[in-house]
């Protein structure tokens, strides 16, 4: 992480398939007493730290999507993740911190699919895997997307620092990756940048423009088969138009 940014800290929050149920009882469970310092927190408590904060950031993520920054109440945020107002200011300090928190989970889950992304990957599969979970980040979590773009939206006022460093300084290093491809035959030369814009737009587009696509589609929700049939087309789209080639053949 670029040490201009080394206080921004990147965090991948997880139920980890917890019931809500689970969760919300961890929740009512972490407001009953006091927390001490993190380092002498009993691990049953660090347990429910994690899964309290968890629990409020997915349910912060539709409130932010659907009334924007500026139109979202801690009040409406509390209601939304069913706990007490004092636990999202005692958990996130107040709204920023939780809107911080939110944009931070998006980015951590986005970066990590790109994981498999390695000089000896097979770019065939290193790209429709991508492309893949790309997908079903849109299909799990529309309303993260949906936040991200309206950030982006409106200038980045949150991001811009981060956008500028540590994502680019992330995504120059899986670059470098596809020029190494381009160099061993495996695939057009093409700008790996650019490429990935190609593949957050259209990948994304099936989280921020749900409502569109459900309207020329004729049906009234989003359905497994819209959602592969939307990966198939771009991964085709991709590895064919960039002349794609296992390193397996």
């Amino acid at each position: 992480m670029n040490k201009k940014n080394a206080n921004r800290k990147l965090t991948k929050l997880s139920t980890n398939g917890q019931s809500r149920a689970t969760v919300k009882k961890a929740a009512t469970k972490g407001r009953r007493a006091p927390f001490g310092s993190r380092e002498e927190e009993p691990e049953s408590v660090g347990r429910i730290r994690k899964l309290t904060m968890a629990h409020i950031v997915s349910s912060a993520e539709r409130v932010f999507a659907e009334a924007g920054f500026g139109g979202a109440s801690m009040l409406e945020l509390a209601r939304a993740a069913e706990v007490p107002k004092a636990n999202v200011h005692y958990y996130f300090g107040n709204k920023e911190g939780l809107y911080k928190a939110v944009l931070d989970n998006v980015l951590a889950h986005w970066i990590s699919t790109t994981d498999h992304f390695q000089a000896d990957s097979d770019p065939a599969e290193a790209l429709s895997s991508y492309i893949r979970a790309k997908v079903e980040l849109s299909k799990t979590r529309p309303f993260a997307s949906k936040v991200f773009a309206n950030e982006i939206l409106h200038g980045a006022p949150q991001l811009q620092s981060y956008l500028a460093n540590d994502l680019r300084i992330a995504f120059e290093a899986k670059s470098r990756i596809i020029r190494q491809w381009v160099a061993k035959g495996l695939m057009k030369n093409v700008e790996p940048m650019h490429l990935f814009f190609c593949i957050w737009a259209m990948t994304q587009t099936y989280a921020d423009f749900e409502a569109q696509i459900r309207a020329v589609l004729g049906v009234q929700k989003m359905t497994d088969d819209v959602y592969r049939k939307g990966a198939d087309m771009i991964t085709q789209l991709v590895l064919g138009g960039c002349a794609v080639k296992s390193a397996k053949k």
